[in-house]
């Protein structure tokens, strides 16, 4: 009787042995997928993060955006209102931002050559963005300024 229950036993603790290992290889399988999944639209969103970030790195992108939420400005008005940037490189974060479609440069022909420069509706769509970066500015100066109390 102890021989059958011992056989018993030891086939019951191996089914369960297998069909335990079995549960955790298909719940092992499924996390893989979920993981690949996840890293798929993750890499995805990173990616498109970095193309963001590409696009208005540097030090005055986002102030030379935010300067012409406003209204339509001639370079020197924009040089004037951005502040502590220098004409080369204003000159040069506006070609940037003129290449990738959210700033218009309109040159008129007068004497002095007048240019203007005006967010495309494309970079219109970066308004918001903008508009939260600048609150959370206001929050985040606020929150710093009541530490150093």
């Amino acid at each position: 009787m102890l021989q059958k229950y011992n056989s018993w036993y030891t086939f019951v603790t191996k089914v369960q042995k297998y069909s335990s290992f079995f549960l955790y290889t298909i719940k092992q399988k499924h996390m893989a997928e979920k993981i690949a999944l996840h890293s798929e639209v993750c890499s995805k969103n990173m990616l498109a993060l970095r193309d963001t970030l590409d696009i208005m790195n540097g030090k005055w992108k986002m102030a030379i955006m935010f300067s012409l939420t406003e209204e339509k400005k001639r370079f020197k008005e924009l040089q004037r209102h951005v502040g502590k940037i220098s004409g080369k490189m204003l000159s040069k974060e506006l070609k940037e931002l003129e290449m990738n479609e959210l700033v218009k440069r309109t040159v008129f022909d007068t004497k002095p050559v007048t240019v203007e420069y005006e967010l495309t509706k494309y970079g219109e769509s970066l308004e918001k963005v903008t508009f939260e970066l600048v609150n959370w500015g206001l929050k985040h100066r606020k929150r710093i300024l009541k530490k150093g109390k």
